[in-house]
């Protein structure tokens, strides 16, 4: 890629370059995703979000107003991506999937399918870190197992759903331990190791 796209940000999303915001793609995803956050936990003020991001997250408000562009890019295909998910995980039912890995597996369905300027690998890739980042090593292959299987369903490859369970079982024990931690804290014990 010659020096001219790299500096426009009209490349591909190799994740080492910078993107047309001045940010590296992989700020500017996580950002994306925390506007995408924001606007599915229900009533916000549109109006705050721009200063509230741009103050918060320390970028520009012009930064701000592109990921919430690509929010709003996103957000009329989210009826298609949640039934895609539902479909794909089937050992684990949407409505339990929580709202940080559910998050991320829209932003990582949306570029898989409905944005042709970022790889699919990368896709992948960056939803899976976004999961280890925002969430936890069980939840980051569960969200790769997910959209690896999306990804080759579309493809027409036969999917072993042994994978994909297996995510699934690793991702609600992670859960459930977490669960008890947090009672145990709450009621004074001393958490068990």
């Amino acid at each position: 890629m010659d020096n001219q796209r790299k500096k426009s940000g009209h490349g591909k999303d190799s994740g080492t370059e910078e993107s047309r915001h001045g940010l590296p793609p992989q700020k500017f995803r996580e950002l994306v995703f925390q506007m995408l956050y924001t606007y599915t936990q229900g009533p916000y003020q549109e109006e705050t979000l721009i200063p509230l991001f741009a103050n918060e997250l320390r970028v520009s408000k012009k930064v701000a107003k592109d990921a919430q562009e690509r929010v709003r890019q996103l957000l009329p295909h989210l009826p298609e991506i949640d039934a895609l998910i539902s479909e794909t995980s089937h050992s684990y039912a949407f409505e339990r999937i929580q709202t940080v890995e559910k998050n991320i597996l829209r932003l990582g369905m949306f570029e898989l399918f409905y944005d042709s300027s970022v790889p699919k690998k990368v896709a992948i890739a960056e939803a899976k870190r976004l999961a280890k980042k925002f969430g936890t090593n069980a939840s980051a292959s569960f969200v790769h197992a997910l959209l690896d299987a999306a990804y080759q369903k579309r493809l027409g490859k036969n999917v072993d759903p042994q994978d994909l369970a297996q995510s699934a079982d690793e991702l609600e024990k992670t859960e459930k331990h977490a669960e008890e931690m947090q009672q145990e804290e709450s009621s004074g014990e001393q958490p068990s190791i």
